[in-house]
């Protein structure tokens, strides 16, 4: 199981809490045609760019469609409106619907097992995919990317903080809650020797089968932290219990999370004009704040990029 899939499935399980506070979180004007024409989402009414849409790739045109893929459940980044049902939500979905209303064009999500989103973007039955895919070297041989985050690890704390934990050094000589087999827990045990340099003490690592029963430790006081991926981290922060529960660590020095790696929306080799349309697009969304609205929506403004880059991924 490839590093990518661990940390999937070890967000998934947050999405019985997701589910449980989307209805109280969403705004009703999401994806929602306006009066004007354009289409809100996150509170912003975005229009058609003419310009933009010119660049886009005949076909894309004629059809007035992307079909996107996507992996779901993975909250914040997708997610069903309702258990059961097929109505879609999350960031990457209002994301999409933004661009899609920039560029003139539908961006229509359906759901696609995560390891064969690429192959099937290769066969051609996708135009792109939007479902928090890592940005690596491996793939960008087959697609490209349009990064549009950073994320890696993050800490989620009591409301309030009791513990003071601002950074991962603080997490020396506590216990701290982790899911087995995940990236989580082997940052934790590479930290050790950087406690061990500052005296502060190892790290007590408190392992669980699922991220579930972390957030019970941590409930409970058991431990004074719990590591998870950031946009989980910030998705449970904002929506459990209302978001009276938990609190996001926010380390100004990792501002995407520990170990952070870039995320991109992927698009087929074969259509180069419709990858420069969507950077273009999506940078317009950045200049104008309407990503950043849609990154707050979800809890995680911190892991939203300030500037559309494409293949970011060093390695």
């Amino acid at each position: 199981m490839n590093a990518r899939t661990v940390r999937r499935l070890a967000a998934a399980t947050v999405v019985t809490t997701a589910l449980t506070a989307l209805t109280a979180c969403s705004s009703g004007d999401d994806s929602a045609p306006a009066a004007n024409g354009g289409v809100t989402v996150a509170g912003v009414t975005i229009e058609k760019d003419p310009a933009l849409h010119d660049t886009l790739p005949e076909e894309i045109k004629d059809a007035g469609t992307v079909k996107v893929a996507t992996d779901v459940p993975y909250p914040p980044f997708e997610m069903y409106v309702k258990e059961g049902e097929s109505e879609l939500t999350g960031l990457d979905y209002d994301l999409g619907q933004a661009l899609g209303a920039k560029l003139g064009v539908r961006f229509t999500f359906t759901p696609q097992k995560f390891d064969g989103i690429v192959p099937a973007i290769q066969a051609g039955k996708f135009h792109a995919a939007m479902s928090a895919i890592t940005d690596n070297k491996e793939r960008q041989k087959v697609v490209d990317f349009v990064d549009y985050s950073q994320s890696g690890s993050g800490i989620l704390v009591a409301e309030g903080n009791p513990g003071k934990i601002t950074t991962l050094d603080d997490l020396c000589g506590n216990k701290v809650a982790v899911q087995t087999a995940t990236n989580q827990l082997e940052l934790l045990k590479s930290h050790q020797a950087e406690c061990a340099k500052a005296g502060g003490g190892r790290i007590d690592i408190q392992t669980f089968p699922k991220d579930s029963d972390a957030q019970l430790a941590l409930r409970s006081g058991k431990v004074v932290a719990q590591v998870l991926t950031k946009p989980a981290a910030g998705w449970t922060a904002r929506t459990a219990d209302d978001g009276k529960t938990f609190d996001l660590v926010e380390d100004p020095a990792a501002p995407g999370g520990y170990r952070a790696s870039p995320n991109g929306i992927a698009v087929s080799k074969d259509l180069p004009e419709l990858t420069d349309a969507i950077q273009k697009a999506l940078q317009a969304l950045i200049d104008d704040g309407t990503a950043t609205k849609i990154f707050e929506k979800y809890g995680v403004a911190s892991i939203a990029v300030k500037e559309a880059t494409r293949n970011a991924a060093v390695d």
